[in-house]
């Protein structure tokens, strides 16, 4: 179940939210069971008060009803209610329901809408003193119960109660019981907010750090302020960090070391005036040379870094795969990703330093044989099947021309592998006899995405940038779930 209101909270609200939920809940299920029991408890008491003080009356008013002294009964029946607050009024009525006595209490301010009744009996028994031989009678165990007539009702005594003094007292307590629950609420309250501050806190320094690689500064200084998986998040982007600093200075130090074996080389053919044009020749050779030696370096020492890189993010994501599901590990994993997608980046810029450099498959085969065997490898290494058709002949073909068309077709294979999850892909090549355009189509039968939206894709901005470079033109043909198709078409004037 997914709960959008909160998509755009921090993890810090979240959690206090996670938190605080059930606390509410049982502060507001405390309150409200408090005030419903402090109102059953007034209720039932005052029932078995009314019960009680109408029976107890009606049985000691038999003879006060009777002998019709009502004046001491009324004296009774008063000081009872002066006494008793929780009393809002008592009447006596006779048999008729007329009434005989009413006093009412001058401390209730309500009263209930019901009253407790209780009926005065009058009982009378006969009592035989005289034995049959007319001597006095001595009870004895064989004696029977003497007869009893059947109670006359006199009357009845009302006694109606007031919750209004209960209440009072009640809600004085149950005041004090809010007020606990209240100091209890905002406890809890506190102690959500520091928990999720001593983990927000450490994942804001550890995306901080994030930034400045992604921006290009490797030199990270990033503590382990924690424990568990975020320190061993902050532990891996400080590894990260250095890592890609060493291969960065690696890497530029012997760019700029054969820059500068290329660039006396170059000068000293420059300065033979007899050989001048050989030596040239002889350059461009060493380097042809060189370049073939700098991609073998970089991708070698660059996939090394990369891979370590990659390994840290996957052993992340797989702790916080393990964790449980839970929003902050959702956003543990999100940071793993993000971290193999500055990995993707780098390799990216790697990428287009050997792009730049000339394969020797294409040497060796030519452009038609390099792009067959390039296929062959794609269609081992996933789980898309590969097609290559091919028209023409290629050897005519300027070593620039060739070059520029396999990095394109290689940047395209490149793109359905990643992203398309296609099962499918076809590559076209054509070049008709005594044409002067080469023709490429790249197609496959993946997801496919927008092209307004995707044109800024680094693939495809490299695709174009070679396309036009050689006067070329380029166009894109996809759409959401509909695959797609690359097609080029290539001058071959350029050599």
């Amino acid at each position: 179940m997914r709960f959008r209101f909160w998509e755009g909270w921090s993890i810090g609200t979240r959690m206090i939210f996670i938190t605080m939920l059930p606390v509410v809940f049982l502060f507001t299920s405390f309150v409200w069971y408090s005030w419903y029991s402090h109102r059953a408890q007034v209720a039932e008491e005052l029932s078995e008060r009314g019960h009680i003080l109408a029976r107890a009356l009606a049985e000691t008013s038999e003879y006060n009803v009777i002998s019709g002294n009502l004046s001491d009964l009324r004296l009774t029946i008063n000081g009872l209610v002066q006494s008793d607050k929780s009393i809002y009024r008592i009447e006596v009525v006779d048999a008729a329901q007329k009434g005989a006595i009413s006093v009412s209490s001058q401390f209730a301010a309500d009263a209930e809408k019901h009253y407790y009744e209780a009926p005065i009996k009058k009982q009378v028994i006969w009592v035989n003193l005289f034995s049959d031989n007319g001597s006095p009678h001595v009870s004895g165990p064989s004696d029977t119960k003497p007869p009893t007539q059947p109670a006359e009702v006199l009357g009845f005594v009302r006694v109606t109660m007031s919750p209004s003094n209960m209440m009072a007292v009640q809600a004085r307590r149950f005041q004090v019981e809010v007020a606990i629950a209240a100091l209890a609420l905002a406890v809890s309250a506190a102690l959500a907010y520091f928990l999720a501050r001593s983990l927000t806190v450490p994942l804001r320094t550890s995306i901080g750090a994030l930034r400045q690689i992604r921006g290009g500064d490797y030199r990270v200084q990033l503590p382990v302020t924690t424990g568990g998986e975020i320190a061993e998040l902050q532990a891996s982007i400080g590894e990260m960090s250095l890592a890609l600093d060493q291969s960065k200075q690696h890497l530029e130090n012997k760019v700029a070391e054969r820059t500068r074996d290329l660039v006396e080389s170059r000068n000293e053919a420059l300065k033979a005036d007899a050989d001048k044009r050989k030596l040239i020749q002889k350059v461009n050779s060493i380097v042809e040379d060189e370049r073939k030696s700098i991609a073998i370096e970089i991708h070698d020492e660059l996939n090394a870094s990369l891979i370590a890189v990659r390994l840290e993010s996957q052993s992340i994501l797989h702790l916080a795969a393990n964790a449980g599901e839970a929003p902050e590990i959702e956003q543990i994993r999100q940071k793993s990703q993000a971290i193999t997608k500055l990995a993707l980046d780098l390799y990216a810029s790697g990428r287009r330093l050997v792009r730049r450099l000339r394969p020797e498959v294409l040497e060796m085969l030519g452009l038609h044989g390099a792009v067959e065997e390039m296929m062959r490898h794609y269609d081992r290494e996933s789980g898309c099947r590969f097609e290559f058709h091919s028209e023409g002949d290629f050897s005519r073909l300027g070593n620039e021309l060739a070059i520029s068309a396999y990095r394109i077709i290689q940047e395209a294979l490149s793109n359905v592998m990643k992203h398309s999850t296609a099962t499918h892909a076809q590559v076209a090549l054509t070049l008709p006899d005594g044409a002067d355009m080469l023709h490429i189509e790249v197609a496959d039968d993946g997801e496919g995405f927008d092209v307004r939206t995707a044109s800024a894709g680094i693939g495809i901005i490299g695709m174009r940038e070679r396309v036009h470079a050689l006067g070329g033109a380029i166009t894109f043909t996809s759409s959401p779930d509909s695959g797609t198709v690359v097609a080029i078409a290539l001058p071959t004037a350029v050599s």
